[in-house]
């Protein structure tokens, strides 16, 4: 009878726990992760024309991008190739954000090529300010929310009489950056 007994308490034992893990399986969910195809917090996208011809793109020779207030290049836009769109990142955390684009990069050395102290950069330097008001939006619980910019203005700077941007026109009115999937800027130049 104890034999019993101890037979059936193993039994129940191993039926608990089996009955637990099941319990335990059942409402687990499988990781959750952001796939990369997902649209997150889109960049600002410009296309450069001709000022001459306004339906013909036209390449910056020599692009280079900084924010303002930014030590490091943007990537991919340090003065190495010409090009005729940017993407540019706008600051979430603040309502405005500023960009240096030169046309024709180069650095200037001052004959010291193995002294980098008192190189300087050469090219004609634009100052842009892009202003905008943000909003927060929900997209999934594994990729949290993402910001969209409302009533974006891009403005040049006016004190720089030696401007190579000509022209900067808004793609729609009240311009707003919710994806990266079409041009918000024209520039001429």
């Amino acid at each position: 009878m104890l034999t019993n007994l101890k037979s059936y308490i193993k039994i129940a034992f191993k039926a608990i726990c089996l009955l637990t893990l099941l319990l335990m399986l059942g409402t687990c969910e499988r990781d959750d992760i952001c796939p990369e195809d997902v649209p997150t917090t889109p960049r600002l996208i410009l296309e450069f024309f001709d000022v001459s011809d306004q339906s013909a793109t036209k390449n910056v020779p020599a692009f280079y991008a900084q924010g303002i207030d930014n030590e490091n290049p943007l990537s991919g836009y340090s003065g190495g190739s010409a090009i005729n769109t940017v993407e540019l990142p706008l600051r979430t955390d603040q309502n405005e954000t500023q960009y240096r684009l030169i046309r024709n990069y180069d650095v200037n050395d001052n004959g010291t090529p193995n002294d980098t102290t008192d190189d300087f950069i050469t090219g004609n330097e634009d100052i842009i300010t892009i202003t905008y008001n943000t909003e927060q939006e929900y997209v999934s619980r594994a990729c949290g929310f993402k910001t969209v910019f409302k009533n974006v203005l891009v403005t040049l700077d006016t004190t720089d009489t030696d401007r190579w941007i000509d022209l900067i026109q808004s793609v729609n009115d009240n311009q707003s950056i919710e994806d990266e999937t079409t041009t918000h800027f024209n520039f001429f130049h």
